[in-house]
């Protein structure tokens, strides 16, 4: 027998549902679980799609933190992968209490649409599967104390944790330091090249004309140029997420910066949010 559905979808709901207050949370809490798939699933190929579907949740849950309202099907063919496919995914972590799904029905009709995906907070998850892991799998733990290495391992062998550093640091993808700590924590959860932020937040810099070439004074200042640079890439989200074809992001993201400073350079309240 279904359940009765009760949450409406819209903005309102997604707020209420949301479980972060700072982005930065919701990014450590994702690199937390990328860790614990690694650690928990043998399977290589199933390692990587679960990774690549968190992943994909998290850069889809920017506006209502932690708050996913994509439909599977949307979520199939970014991940190049079936209909079927992104179920079983769904039900492993949320298995593994990573996420919850949330059944939603539409305002208009009152008939069931896609379901909400709630990243769950890592402090919700570890309360969880502390009480589950004695019945269901006492041999998989994730706990610290389980990745270290064991005292009596021979001196010339590299401890676990150092491996995973080495290998994390030659992977590592660095952003240059010229880009606002922010701005990059914004941008990082839909894009994971740094060259891709770099360009973005290059726009944001360009279209910050100069007013006084005698003191290379700008329109705006770096905070205000910060403010717009995040308000304008969580407008160029939306659309995107909206499907919206964009043939060139870095020439769309431009329209959308110069039109708001455009704006923003006559508005009063905004400057004065500043001074």
């Amino acid at each position: 027998m279904k359940k009765r559905i009760d949450v409406i979808a819209g903005e309102e709901s997604f707020n209420n549902l949301s479980c972060f207050n700072e982005l930065e949370e919701m990014n450590k809490t994702v690199r937390a679980y990328k860790e614990t798939i690694i650690a928990s699933v043998k399977r290589v190929d199933v390692q990587a799609r679960l990774i690549s579907l968190i992943e994909l949740l998290k850069r889809h849950s920017c506006k209502q933190l932690g708050v996913s309202y994509m439909c599977k099907n949307t979520i199939a063919n970014k991940l190049e992968v079936s209909y079927k496919t992104v179920q079983r995914l769904m039900k492993k972590l949320e298995v593994l209490g990573m996420i919850r799904q949330i059944p939603m029905k539409r305002k208009t009709d009152m008939l069931q649409t896609s379901n909400v995906v709630l990243i769950v907070p890592i402090e919700e998850m570890t309360d969880k599967t502390t009480s589950k892991e004695s019945e269901k799998c006492p041999t998989i733990k994730t706990t610290t104390n389980s990745l270290k290495q064991k005292s009596n391992n021979k001196r010339n062998d590299v401890p676990i944790s150092q491996n995973k550093v080495v290998k994390s640091f030659s992977k590592a993808n660095f952003i240059a330091h010229w880009v606002p700590e922010r701005f990059s924590d914004l941008t990082s959860c839909y894009y994971t090249e740094a060259q891709t932020i770099q360009e973005l937040w290059k726009v944001v810099q360009q279209c910050n004309r100069v007013v006084n070439y005698a003191t290379s004074q700008r329109a705006f200042t770096p905070q205000q140029e910060l403010a717009i640079g995040i308000r304008a890439f969580k407008e160029f989200v939306m659309k995107i997420k909206r499907n919206k074809k964009i043939q060139n992001k870095f020439g769309y993201f431009n329209g959308i910066v110069n039109r708001l400073m455009d704006i923003l350079y006559f508005d009063d309240n905004f400057l004065k949010e500043f001074r």
